[in-house]
């Protein structure tokens, strides 16, 4: 399907797809509908490690502490007509990075203090290995009314359009940008998990507004938040992201350690997320451990009240 088609399609079910619209009146399973301004990544392969891989695959995935380091106020967003490439490299060009990871300033990991919702995020990561499509998993959200916040790949998205109209036109799901080639971001060439990561501001503006322009295109409206291939950034890159008027999402807990772990590991992973906490775990690989894990988890934590929410609902 052509992408004008697609546009076509998205804008006529009511436009702006990418925003936070209500979940009242979802009306579907334990949750839906009841989220009353509520806010609301892949198996390795050779040539594509998983997104977020954070512990080796035979040991648990530990969960990240609970901290989160803001955006800093510095880069204030550029405007609009002046934040294109040439823009942003003559700015950044020379900055030199301080730190590198899953935790640098401007990721945020954690929901805001006294969020009592938890925050599920899932990667489709694209490319050689990446691109399939979860149906269980997404039919399970669906029919416990449980929103989430998709962190969509460009190659993801070209390999599912059907899937991504109808993800779109959910007000269940959030729509997130999850970068044009899947690349770790640095200024510097960093790698993670064997991808290696852009080598310099350019790349890194390629590899976010790239994929902003693709769901801009598509959903009506650019996507709120930010999540690289692998989770990692030098805090050059998360201010480059911040300036381009998107928010970086990380991680509290690691519910499926990159879609390697079984369905048992993920559900204990999953269960123990405390209020408040930014889940991720992925949704491009049927077969996995990731729908059944969630599937034994999520009933419980709905039945002990738990509410779960997309990010742009908690942070506003």
């Amino acid at each position: 399907m052509g992408l004008s088609r697609r546009v076509v399609l998205v804008l006529a079910a009511g436009g702006a797809l990418a925003g936070c619209q209500p979940l009242a009146g979802a009306g579907r399973g334990p949750q839906g509908g009841t989220t009353a301004a509520a806010p609301a990544a892949a198996e390795p392969t050779a040539a594509e490690p998983a997104s977020v891989p954070s512990v080796p695959p035979s040991a648990p995935p530990a969960s990240v502490p609970p901290a989160v380091a803001e955006p800093p106020a510095a880069p204030e967003p550029l405007p609009a007509p002046a934040a294109g490439r040439a823009a942003v490299v003559a700015r950044y060009g020379d900055a030199a990075p301080g730190d590198w990871g899953l935790e640098v300033p401007g990721v945020i990991t954690v929901l805001p203090d006294g969020e009592q919702a938890t925050a599920l995020t899932f990667d489709a990561c694209g490319g050689p290995g990446g691109s399939g499509y979860d149906a269980d998993l997404i039919d399970l959200l669906r029919a416990n009314g449980v929103p989430a916040t998709l962190f969509l790949n460009a190659r993801w998205i070209d390999a599912n359009p059907a899937e991504f109209e109808s993800l779109a036109a959910d007000p269940l799901f959030e729509i997130a940008n999850h970068g044009t080639a899947h690349r770790p971001l640095s200024v510097a060439g960093r790698s993670a998990y064997g991808i290696r990561g852009t080598r310099d501001v350019g790349e890194v503006y390629d590899e976010v507004a790239g994929n902003a322009a693709k769901l801009a295109a598509l959903l009506g409206r650019p996507p709120r938040f930010f999540r690289s291939g692998t989770a990692h950034y030098d805090d050059v890159a998360t201010r480059i992201v911040t300036g381009l008027g998107e928010r970086v999402a990380g991680f509290t807990v690691n519910g499926d350690g990159g879609a390697t772990l079984g369905a048992a590991q993920v559900r204990r992973e999953v269960a123990a997320a405390p209020p408040g906490a930014i889940v991720i775990a992925h949704m491009n690989h049927p077969g996995g451990g990731t729908a059944p894990g969630f599937a034994a988890a999520l009933p419980t934590m709905l039945a002990a009240g738990r509410r779960f929410v997309r990010l742009c609902d908690a942070l506003a």
